[in-house]
């Protein structure tokens, strides 16, 4: 995730994290098809359907999505709190000098502690 941040430090960068509640077990870069990806991000639809899919069908379960903050600030941002879905899925924000875990929720999102 970092790599990929800092080989796009003008733009968000994105993608989706599996596992189970207890671990990330893997992490997949996805198109950011945001309107205007240097401020939000997006994750391109027809790849989280395929994850959906996939999980349906024995693959590996989707717990979250991850994205970049260009500006620096390791935290969900006004735009990701109005369009986060509140259900309990993960959010991983990387910064060029942070990495936090969050949970989206029904009241907005909660810290997570990542250990690795």
């Amino acid at each position: 995730m970092r790599d990929r941040a800092a080989a796009s430090p003008d733009r968000e960068v994105c993608g989706l994290v599996f596992g189970t509640r207890e671990s990330v077990d893997s992490i997949s870069v996805c198109a950011n098809v945001a309107p205007d990806p240097e401020r939000t991000f997006e994750i391109d639809p027809a790849a989280l359907i395929a994850a959906h899919r996939a999980a349906r069908g024995g693959g590996p379960m989707l717990i979250g999505c991850w994205h970049s903050h260009p500006n620096g600030v390791a935290a969900p941002s006004a735009r990701d709190l109005a369009s986060a879905a509140r259900d309990g899925h993960f959010w991983l924000i990387v910064t060029p000098v942070a990495l936090t875990g969050w949970c989206a929720l029904a009241d907005g999102f909660a810290r997570v502690t990542l250990r690795y």
